[in-house]
């Protein structure tokens, strides 16, 4: 017996062992898995550091640059001009964003308020259906109380003899009028419930612009970044603007220092009128109808014409005589119009 003793003591002591390696193995395992993922995001940081150390030698390189440009006195005037200009181009931009989205919130709110006039047409017409239906079922129940009540009178001024010949079908009529007014109570309390469902119906939300109200918003779009570059384009400042996000400081020569305050106060007098300019909305109608009379779009579902469609700029003079003249802003993303159109 003691014997057999020590052999359980034994197989018992054995497992224990094996649950503490298998604890032992699952333990080191995590611990793997863990130090694997540490050592991934380590890898990332490095990754994150090497890239923000080259983006901030960069800009400082770019800083570096635009330091000396400052010092000499050859380019120092340039680099007024320059920001100047990118200021013009940036100033443009968002005045052109604005008006986009103002007309967005204008379109969207007038295309949600027609959606919801259609809704409360529709909920109030379903609200006067139900309630008819349960004032309905009301009048029905109020009949058949009156005639279950009219059956129980007869039944109760019945003569003896009449009354024991007639009871079990009266009283079948009776339970089958009971049955029917509670279905019908049913019914009315369904439909009541209903009624409450319909009048606290939310409302619905909106559900965005659709694409004819897309195209004609980018119409609009199209025809005031045609506004604000003819503003500039007499005095060739719409192109030098462009050029200026496009290029780095340093990169444009606009003359010695005469020539520099002479197109900085060309720059300054066009953002002035640009500023006080008011009056354009009717022009900016009529331009916008020549515009959509040569769109065209590469798929049903696109908001935004193909840019050859659009590459002829429309001004008008004093006498209201249309004049015509190359010009893609949409395919040279004048104004960065490309991140304003409506999608």
């Amino acid at each position: 017996m003691s014997g057999l003793t020590a052999m359980v003591g034994s197989s018992d002591e054995k497992t224990q062992d094996s649950d503490k390696l298998l604890n032992l193995y699952w333990n080191r395992a995590e611990l793997k898995k863990e130090f694997a993922g540490m050592r991934k995001e380590q890898f990332r940081l490095q990754d994150r550091i090497k890239q923000q150390e080259g983006a901030t030698a960069r800009l400082q390189q770019k800083l570096d640059h635009l330091e000396d440009l400052l010092i000499d006195p050859d380019w120092v005037h340039n680099v007024v001009v320059f920001y100047q200009l990118r200021g013009l181009a940036l100033r443009c931009e968002r005045k052109l964003a604005k008006f986009a989205e103002q007309l967005k919130q204008q379109r969207e709110q007038k295309q949600h308020n027609g959606i919801l006039v259609r809704w409360n047409d529709e909920r109030a017409e379903e609200a006067r259906s139900v309630e008819q239906a349960a004032l309905l079922k009301r009048d029905t129940v109020m009949q058949l109380e009156d005639q279950l009540e009219s059956e129980r009178h007869r039944l109760v001024n019945m003569s003896g003899f009449l009354k024991v010949f007639r009871r079990r079908s009266i009283a079948g009529i009776l339970d089958d009028l009971a049955t029917e007014i509670d279905t019908m109570r049913q019914d009315e309390a369904e439909l009541l419930t209903r009624l409450t469902e319909v009048q606290n119906r939310k409302p619905p939300d909106n559900a965005g612009l659709n694409i004819p109200t897309k195209r004609s918003i980018n119409i609009m779009i199209i025809a005031f970044s045609q506004q604000l570059y003819l503003q500039f384009a007499d005095d060739d400042l719409a192109a030098m603007a462009k050029e200026a996000t496009e290029k780095s400081v340093g990169a444009i020569n606009y003359g010695d220092r005469v020539e520099c305050n002479q197109l900085l106060n060309r720059i300054n007098k066009r953002i002035d009128s640009m500023d006080q300019a008011t009056d354009f909305a009717e022009v900016i109608q009529r331009r916008a109808k020549l515009i959509a009379a040569s769109l065209a779009y590469r798929e049903d579902t696109d908001a935004v014409p193909i840019s050859a469609s659009v590459a002829t700029l429309f001004s008008f003079d004093e006498n209201g005589v249309v004049a015509e003249r190359d010009g893609n802003l949409v395919g040279e993303n004048y104004w960065a119009v490309a991140k304003i159109f409506s999608r």
